[in-house]
């Protein structure tokens, strides 16, 4: 896997978030709560990217955030970050197959918007049974494509921006409003750290790795800002506050409901959303591949497909999961309950990080956190502020999230750590 091929998951893992998703912060926290939200996110993003990269380039292996916490901590370590994964890369899926229902149905109301994600299940499922070489191909296409055209809708949007649209309707801001908005912000950002479970896959991953994350990093900085800020300077953005699909509502408002181009630009988002769909579908399966042949998830999701050499089960039994949730939830608290999985596993990583450096001085590291130990320290408080906050607005997930793991921890308990012992992997 080359660098574009790696940038190209990287972005396409997560730029469904600059077409959807984010616009919910606005109901919570207006437009410059939202922007103060995205800002802390960003900074959060940045310093973690930077952080991470040392662990992927020097523990290239599939489990990623499972695998350095295993190394770091032993195998509770492993069980938490490998739990906290899992539920951010299962619980992106189905809120982004939620979103393609949602742009479909904007083309034709009588597509319904449920047939058109269990549609998606099916076909990327299969698209990524056949192979990381052929995955790793049509991430390129999709995701240069996404990215094209969210430049094309900044430019079309463009000439109709005005501040006073930006900062009209704040009355309610306040450090609430931001605390309150910041799954909706991390949503922008959240996935890319998925290339570690590809990272076995990738050709020469000590320089590989680095330069796809921060050209990656980069690509989403610039995307995520210009997507929020000409949204909310085209129109009153309290109108695409709780809606799946804003930048196409925002190019029927600004160039008339009749105007082409809005149709065709719900057409060609679609791309966004396939490209995060596929890229989450390969991250979520490398990661339950990953911890089934470590031997904390049964060993059949481990199986590779003789002819393709792809983990076949793990990607049917995710989407089966997936579909459940897609079944059960609003897109907007599937979101906010991947977050929480992201935040737990990006804490878990860090400290990994802080670990390693002091067990393992003479780990070959390629690439070494710059600024350390205050890139790292920076992610990891704001790791810890989002987490607490987010637990604050949002009770409920959390206690579903905390509730999923002590039952999935019972279980370690009960089946794996008496294996571990027995193969002396306990330390």
């Amino acid at each position: 896997m080359t660098t574009t091929q790696l940038w190209a998951i990287a972005v396409g893992m997560v730029i469904s978030g600059e077409y959807f998703g984010w616009n919910y912060g606005w109901a919570v926290a207006g437009t410059l709560g939202f922007l103060v939200a995205t800002l802390v996110v960003t900074v959060l993003y940045l310093t973690f990217i930077f952080s991470y990269t040392e662990l992927t380039t020097a523990i290239p292996e599939a489990g990623g955030p499972f695998s350095y916490a295993f190394r770091a901590f032993g195998p509770t370590g492993g069980f938490m970050a490998g739990f906290a994964t899992l539920v951010d890369f299962l619980m992106a899926p189905p809120a982004i197959a939620a979103a393609l229902g949602a742009y479909a149905h904007f083309l034709n109301p009588d597509l319904p918007v449920l047939v058109v994600a269990v549609g998606a299940y099916v076909v990327f499922i299969g698209v990524n049974i056949l192979g990381i070489r052929e995955s790793a191909n049509f991430s390129v296409i999709v995701t240069v494509l996404s990215v094209v055209e969210l430049l094309v809708f900044m430019v079309l949007v463009a000439p109709a921006f005005k501040t006073e649209n930006v900062l009209a309707h704040n009355e309610g801001f306040g450090i609430g409003s931001v605390f309150a908005a910041l799954p909706f912000a991390i949503w922008f950002y959240l996935a890319i750290e998925g290339v570690a479970m590809v990272a076995e896959e990738v050709h020469n991953p000590q320089k590989t790795i680095p330069r796809g994350y921060l050209l990656s990093i980069g690509t989403l900085v610039v995307l995520a800002l210009g997507t929020m800020l000409f949204c909310a300077g085209a129109t009153d953005w309290r109108q695409l506050s709780s809606i799946d699909y804003p930048l196409p509502e925002t190019l029927a408002i600004v160039l008339g409901r009749t105007n082409s181009w809005a149709r065709i630009f719900a057409g060609l988002g679609l791309f966004g959303l396939i490209a995060s769909f596929h890229a989450n579908t390969l991250g979520y399966s490398r990661q339950l591949f990953a911890l089934a042949r470590a031997g904390y998830l049964p060993a059949f999701l481990a199986d590779v497909n003789t002819r393709f050499r792809t983990p076949h089960w793990s990607l049917i039994v995710g989407g089966l999961i997936g579909l459940a949730a897609l079944f059960s939830g609003t897109t907007g608290q599937i979101i906010t309950l991947s977050v929480i999985g992201a935040l737990v596993m990006y804490i878990s990583s860090l400290l990994s990080l802080f670990r390693l450096r002091q067990t393992e001085p003479d780990l070959l590291r390629p690439y070494r956190t710059p600024f350390y130990p205050a890139f790292p320290l920076i992610a990891l408080l704001l790791s810890g502020v989002c987490l607490v906050a987010i637990a604050w607005y949002n009770p409920g997930l959390s206690l579903i999230f905390t509730g999923l793991l002590a039952i999935s921890w019972l279980l370690f308990r009960r089946f794996v750590v008496g294996k571990l012992k027995s193969e002396a992997l306990v330390r």
